[in-house]
């Protein structure tokens, strides 16, 4: 790959993520070098706006950490590194959410080496990247908010499905019985349900509701 070596700094609250993106970059030293690490966005940001490198990898969730808050204080910072999420969430919202915090590209942890460098390359070029796997419905959502078709609570950044646990929460069911009428299972409705609230900045099912009656979302 042509192009000079780019300096990268990883934040991931994971030691075994972060081992193993140094493992998988360290396969094309002519093109990357991991230049610093960090396992809390805190000391994320300290590390970035310490070094300044081309380019920061970072996931959406840095254990209790918003890998979205830290973008935003670098881009506030007007720090002038790149920040490139890499995370498991294959969620449209969350891509949007980046993006508006300021990130050049939204990738998914399935990615090859290869593939992760000749990113990292396009986003030092100026390129926004996204996924593949998220292109396609990034496209329907785009053509559903064109239609005004979109689901209640996406302004706040909830997706489709946090939308309809959110609408059996305020129709009064338990966690079990929203995981019943979705058909999935209890532990996910719980993790739809911390989403809701981090997404609301509320603590509890109670101030969730009052706040989904409070903005209109469901007539």
């Amino acid at each position: 790959m042509s192009g000079p070596r780019r300096r990268v700094v990883l934040v991931d609250d994971h030691e075994m993520v972060r081992a193993g993106l140094k493992s998988m970059l360290s396969r094309f030293p002519d093109d990357v070098r991991v230049v610093g690490e960090a396992a809390t966005a805190a000391e994320g940001f300290s590390v970035v706006t310490g070094l300044l490198p081309d380019v920061v990898l970072t996931d959406v969730r840095i254990g209790a950490d918003s890998g979205l808050d830290l973008c935003r204080r670098l881009t506030a910072a007007q720090c002038v590194s790149r920040v490139l999420f890499l995370t498991v969430y294959d969620d449209e919202q969350y891509l949007f959410q980046a993006l508006r915090a300021g990130a050049a590209g939204y990738l998914i942890k399935r990615v090859t080496g290869a593939e992760l460098v000749a990113h990292v390359h396009a986003v030092c070029s100026g390129e926004v990247v996204v996924d593949p796997t998220l292109a396609g419905r990034i496209a329907v959502s785009a053509a559903r908010m064109q239609a005004g078709e979109f689901w209640p609570g996406a302004h706040l950044g909830l997706t489709q499905r946090e939308s309809e646990v959110l609408a059996l929460m305020v129709a009064g069911l338990s966690n079990r019985a929203v995981a019943a009428r979705l058909v999935v299972g209890e532990e996910t409705v719980k993790s739809h349900v911390r989403g809701i609230y981090r997404k609301l900045g509320v603590g509890d099912r109670a101030t969730a509701v009052g706040t989904a009656l409070r903005e209109g979302l469901y007539q």
